[in-house]
């Protein structure tokens, strides 16, 4: 954790006397790759787009303490520190039938499911749709893409009305630069939770009969 923090941490300008810099690790990710600037899709525009509707920030500090609590690796945030995190959360309603991601783009945020469900499909080569998954609150999706500026690997679709928190990049950099030691908390937990994912997916694949 120690390693992440100093990575996390604002570094020092080159010249001597000038005031550290703030970090853009997570903001400036997508630039540099020749990445088609209408593929990149940014949480503002998505939430317009869906139609989404601002809901009390505390209330949605609440149900994310209490949903995480329940989860064997983010229960290792206590409420203190989620309590933390309202400032850098975006919390709102989405109604049923809204893509609030599409596979193939590339976007900058990630959602936290707080109530309602959202379907995970997954169109494949040869045109078959395949859904991956149904969502339960305290799920996290799109938390890869936001790691590693990849595209998009499925779409999430609201299968009802939906209350969630979206964590953009620009909110991200800010809780790196704000509350640096939460920043690396969260990150590594995300980490942790995708690499379980991916054993789990490897491990499945590997079972299969030849």
């Amino acid at each position: 954790m120690k390693g992440l923090l100093d990575f996390l941490r604002p570094k020092p300008a080159h010249r001597g006397g000038d005031a550290p810099t703030d970090s853009v690790l997570f903001t400036t990710a997508f630039n540099g790759q020749g990445i088609d600037p209408s593929m990149m899709v940014p949480w503002e525009a998505r939430a317009v787009e869906v139609g989404a509707r601002r809901m009390s920030s505390s209330a949605g500090v609440k149900l994310l303490q209490t949903l995480w609590a329940k989860d064997k690796n983010m229960e290792l945030l206590d409420a203190g520190s989620i309590e933390r995190m309202e400032r850098f959360f975006y919390f709102a309603t989405v109604p049923g039938g809204r893509d609030l991601i599409r596979q193939g783009e590339y976007g900058n945020f990630m959602i936290v499911l707080l109530k309602g469900t959202i379907a995970v499909d997954r169109l494949q080569p040869w045109g078959e749709h395949l859904r991956l998954a149904e969502t339960k609150p305290g799920d996290i999706l799109g938390e890869m893409s936001l790691l590693d500026s990849g595209i998009r690997f499925s779409a999430c679709t609201t299968l009802d009305d939906c209350e969630i928190a979206a964590l953009s990049a620009e909110s991200m950099d800010d809780m790196m630069n704000a509350d640096p030691r939460l920043a690396a908390a969260l990150i590594a937990l995300l980490a942790r939770k995708l690499s379980l994912r991916l054993r789990a997916v490897s491990a499945r694949f590997s079972d299969r009969p030849n």
